[in-house]
């Protein structure tokens, strides 16, 4: 008699468009320094997983960690932000020593938002299409 292996599933919704506001949060910034931002970014990075680098390495360097964030209606805190094998920024968050990722841009930032909160907003914009 054989055993079925189980294997974990994970979606992902890649063509999902996101909106600054209420669930996230983000702060609002022009589009002028967004797309500053942007540049600043991805200067030197072809293709979107080497874009997704770029934006990978600015988070890390200028997001303030870490910070306490609500999601469904329980605090956690929220210690780094890593990079998945698949490519996608996430925020490693964590409460009584259980540990989540949830992707960056679902994360819902406290108010105010904490400093280098704008490079998940340009991250988001880029996303976009800007």
């Amino acid at each position: 008699m054989t055993q079925k292996q189980s294997k974990q599933v994970v979606v992902h919704m890649d063509n999902r468009k996101l909106k600054p506001g209420r669930e996230t949060n983000l702060p609002s910034f022009s589009k002028a320094k967004l797309e500053s931002l942007i540049e600043e970014a991805i200067v030197d990075a072809y293709g979107d997983e080497e874009q997704t680098g770029g934006f990978f390495t600015m988070i890390e360097e200028h997001l303030a960690l870490s910070f306490t964030v609500s999601i469904l209606g329980v605090e956690a805190i929220v210690e780094k932000v890593d990079m998945t094998r698949d490519g996608r920024i996430v925020a490693v968050c964590r409460r009584d020593g259980v540990k989540q990722r949830i992707e960056i841009l679902d994360l819902p930032l406290p108010k105010p938002a904490p400093a280098g909160a704008e490079w998940i907003a340009a991250y988001s914009h880029w996303r976009k299409g800007f």
